[in-house]
């Protein structure tokens, strides 16, 4: 009998398999099917944007932040990677009993100083306590509704030559986490990304550039998103692998133990595509905001009807840019 495995929640191919083959056959509809980070719906004075999202991050405290940090910037973000002002977040904590007072009030102080960078405020919420030993320490669900400003921003939006950015260096918090759940935080000095990107995002938005998708490569990272993307719009993106902008110490965790750096979780950077002209618009919008200097164009989209991700080495070899596969690394977000 088929199981639920911990590689269902890594963000790869399982879970596209598990959303599609389960979930999908008994709740699909119009909204639903379009697997955007964020659901947009029409109301009578506009559009809003509505998301949810789990979060069980180990070890709960980390370099960079915590599972509270995490829970209001990835919601904020899954709003405006939508093109959508985010305005009100639910919160929902599951705690085990016996779970320290005093780590509960640094979560929910890092979970204010983050939404008051963005304007967002927490209106609703809901607490459940579980026995002892049944769950690590905290998880938080946070559900999130925006003023939809932009439209037209989806996965299916890409043309050919569209420019592919990315705001920043990719794959920080994974490493992060990687390296304090193996004991190697101190020695490496890998920080996590984790940040909001409305103010940012917005001002890419605002830029005049057109703007065709937007994503955060969470949980399956750079690869993950790409390869959905080349899936929903129906084309070959081809990325050059020199021009992934990726820490030292981030390559060098990978190298050690094997991993894909573009299979890492990002949790403060977007993944943008823009119509061919308008990418030195982005990019000095990006790289005027303190998350953005780090911005790189590191492809294109290059055929339509292939469905694939290029990778073009230095040496201009290619090879397939594989989605994640398999548990990559529990607990990441």
């Amino acid at each position: 009998m088929k199981q639920i495995l911990l590689a269902h929640g890594g963000g790869g191919e399982e879970t596209r398999e598990l959303i599609e083959g389960i979930f999908r056959r008994y709740l699909s509809n119009a909204f639903l099917d379009r697997f955007e980070d964020s659901a947009i719906l029409d109301i009578p004075d506009g559009g809003i944007a509505f998301t949810t999202d789990s979060f069980t991050v180990s070890p709960l405290f980390f370099n960079g932040g915590n599972i509270g940090k995490l829970a209001v910037a990835g919601t904020v973000n899954d709003l405006s990677v939508m093109g959508a002002r985010p305005l009100f977040l639910s919160a929902g904590f599951i705690i085990e009993e016996g779970f320290l007072i005093e780590d509960l009030e640094r979560i929910l102080q890092d979970m204010r100083e983050e939404t008051e960078k963005t304007g967002v405020m927490v209106v609703t919420g809901d607490t459940k306590i579980m026995p002892r030993g049944q769950l690590n320490g905290v998880i938080i669900n946070t559900s999130g509704i925006g003023e939809l400003l932009y439209r037209g921003l989806s996965a299916s939006n890409l043309n050919i030559e569209d420019g592919i950015i990315v705001t920043g260096t990719v794959g920080d918090h994974g490493a992060c986490i990687l390296a304090e759940r193996e004991g190697m935080g101190f020695e490496l000095d890998i920080s996590s990304d984790c940040a909001s990107l409305w103010e940012i995002l917005k001002e890419v938005l605002d830029s005049g550039a057109e703007i065709h998708a937007m994503r955060d490569p969470t949980r399956g990272g750079l690869a993950a998103v790409l390869n959905e993307w080349a899936t929903a719009s129906g084309t070959e993106i081809e990325i050059l692998e020199h021009e992934i902008p990726v820490e030292g110490s981030v390559r060098g965790i990978c190298e050690l133990l094997g991993m894909e750096t573009t299979h890492l979780a990002s949790e403060g950077r977007a993944v943008i595509a823009v119509k061919n002209g308008d990418e030195g618009t982005v990019l000095d919008s990006l790289r005027n905001h303190p998350l953005g200097k780090g911005a790189r164009l590191i492809g294109s989209v290059t055929d339509r009807g292939k469905k694939r991700v290029i990778l073009r080495s230095p040496y201009n070899t290619r090879r397939i840019m594989e989605p994640p596969s398999g548990e990559l690394l529990p607990r990441i977000c």
